[in-house]
């Protein structure tokens, strides 16, 4: 059995690994590499270490676009087999992959318009929603808990990785030649006593596991501390009519932020101010959430019943039409816009960062992971000036960041988590998706806890075991 790590590794985009058993081929995961605009475009339209063609399957984690939004450039290129995932990722990606194509198309239109002016050469998109349709058609689906064989030798079974809606820890049962091995890959882990998702699931013992490591050297702030954070922020904006600019995942994010947003102003902690969730794959996973209340954990469920909707309440707004969109420049404050994407590289959140970051009355809310290299992470970093469709725009609004919202496992979880596993057992354990310097820490913290064999591949990267 060979294992190639290829995206996300020492990264925390891209995910994607390839596996070699059986004179089978597949992939764990097919995702965007996100970050330098130039570099990421030619990371995401070739396949450097593998044939598209000759990978037998794929079996991805979640819908997430750093995990999923690439299967449609590995279908033009060639594939043609099956994509396993959760019922839930399923439904999930038939959105986000149209949407992530509509985007491309969209973002290489508007800047082709410069181009053209400047009389450069035009882009093509990476791919199209003619391409993403194409895609659909080699989703299955497979329940959680439910061992399935999906080739001779090798079984997978999904639990639930409470990390998004549909999420999972993959647990494969591969037969080489007699000897039985069991492997494990994480894709992303969420976090336990968070609002709406169950908590993180075990798999069974593994003798190697794929782990992220995002967060594997920080904690996060108390996700109880949420809610009262949030209200100071609401506040603040009350008092200085601000717009507060939230980019945020569509699918995870928005929906948290919202069932949040609802209970605080049902428990009058604050006064109601206008919300518009301004992004069209939101609104309609905001759909697809409510189709799978399965996935939902306890205290969700019973909102469900006492008060019928966690995702929809006065003064809430879905918002799909680009005109109703833009419309939201002539606005006064307060209200809160919640925009994708969550790292700021391409939507609708451009244009409403384009205009509203340079005033300082306004506030742009960071509530989820910001890679290297992107919008949201040199926002962060609060830099005196970013660039914006190419334009040079003073970052005068004021940053806040909340990490108790952050779906991703923090460092006593990702290792609470592990300490599961028999130590005896695991030969080794290969940390990805995450930054060296995260990597560096979480490996020492699960040595200190007793796993002898700790691997911080590089992309490229092969093991034979």
């Amino acid at each position: 059995m060979r294992i190639q790590f290829i995206g996300a590794a020492q990264t925390v985009t891209g995910s994607m690994h390839l596996i070699e058993v059986n004179n089978k081929k597949f992939l764990l995961d097919c995702g965007l590499y996100q970050g330098k605009r130039k570099e990421a475009f030619e990371i995401n339209r070739k396949f450097e270490y593998f044939d598209p063609a000759e990978i037998d399957f794929v079996i991805l984690s979640h819908a997430h676009i750093d995990h999923a939004g690439n299967l449609p450039s590995l279908i033009k290129k060639g594939f043609k087999g099956n994509i396993y995932s959760t019922f839930a990722t399923k439904d999930l990606a038939s959105i986000m992959l149209m949407d992530s194509a509509h985007i491309q198309e969209k973002d290489v239109e508007f800047v082709n318009k410069r181009r053209k002016k400047q009389n450069k050469n035009l882009f093509e998109p990476l791919y199209t929603e003619d391409d993403a349709r194409e895609t659909l058609k080699h989703f299955v689906g497979v329940n959680y808990y439910h061992e399935f064989e999906i080739s001779e030798g090798i079984k997978l079974s999904f639990v639930d990785a409470g990390h998004i809606l549909g999420s999972a820890v993959t647990f494969l049962r591969i037969n080489e030649n007699g000897r039985v091995i069991h492997f494990g890959f994480s894709g992303d882990l969420g976090r336990p006593n968070l609002p709406i998702l169950k908590d993180p699931e075990k798999i069974p013992d593994v003798e190697f596991f794929i782990c992220e490591s995002t967060y594997g050297g920080r904690t996060h702030e108390n996700p109880n501390d949420a809610e009262a954070k949030l209200v100071e922020v609401i506040k603040k904006a009350i008092e200085r009519k601000s717009k507060i600019i939230v980019p945020a995942f569509s699918v995870g994010r928005t929906q948290e932020l919202v069932y949040a947003l609802h209970k605080i102003f049902d428990s009058k902690l604050c006064p109601r101010i206008p919300v518009y969730v301004d992004s069209p794959l939101a609104v309609n996973a905001t759909e697809v959430f409510r189709l799978h209340p399965e996935c939902f954990d306890k205290e969700t469920a019973k909102f469900i019943i006492e008060k019928k909707d966690p995702f929809g309440f006065n003064q809430l707004n879905y918002i799909s039409d680009v005109e109703d969109s833009k419309a939201l420049n002539s606005f006064d404050g307060p209200f809160i816009i919640i925009s994708s994407s969550g790292m700021c590289e391409a939507g609708r959140i451009l244009h409403h960062l384009l205009n509203n970051i340079e005033n300082p009355d306004n506030i742009v809310l960071i509530v989820g992971y910001a890679a290297m290299h992107t919008l949201a992470r040199r926002i962060i970093e609060k830099q005196p000036v970013v660039k914006i469709f190419g334009d040079e725009m003073k970052l005068n609004a004021e940053v806040i960041v909340m990490e108790s919202f952050s779906a991703h496992a923090d460092a006593d979880e990702l290792i609470n988590y592990c300490n599961q596993f028999d130590k005896g057992r695991m030969q080794n354990i290969f940390l990805v998706h995450g930054e060296s310097d995260q990597q560096n820490i979480f490996s020492e913290k699960l040595k200190a806890i007793g796993f002898a064999n700790i691997t911080i591949p590089k992309s490229g990267d092969e093991f034979t075991i």
